[in-house]
């Protein structure tokens, strides 16, 4: 699992699973929070319950830093579990 920036965009590429978040949280400190920022998920592949964390821990840096972010190109999987947990209404989508 890799996150790459390129100006105000994050491109999330591979799995997100219990497993492995806790790494990509770690990498995720290490990056910036910009205005408008869009973090793209297009490339990524398995997901579980704890993408739906990530997701939320980012919210909640970015409201805390003044920022502004917004999730694109969600897996349906994911979309799926966001509403099964009542959560779909905190993740602000930056497509449909």
């Amino acid at each position: 699992m890799t996150i790459s920036v390129q100006e105000n965009q994050w491109h999330v590429t591979g799995d997100i699973l219990m497993d492995n978040a806790n790494a990509v949280l770690q990498e995720s400190n290490t990056l910036a929070f910009v205005d408008n920022m869009q973090i793209d998920f297009s490339e990524i592949g398995d997901v579980d319950t704890a993408a739906l964390s990530l997701m939320l821990e980012w919210q909640r840096r970015a409201v805390a830093s003044g920022n502004e972010i917004h999730f694109s190109h969600l897996p349906e999987g994911l979309v799926s579990l966001a509403e099964l947990y009542g959560v779909a209404a905190f993740i602000s989508r930056g497509d449909s």
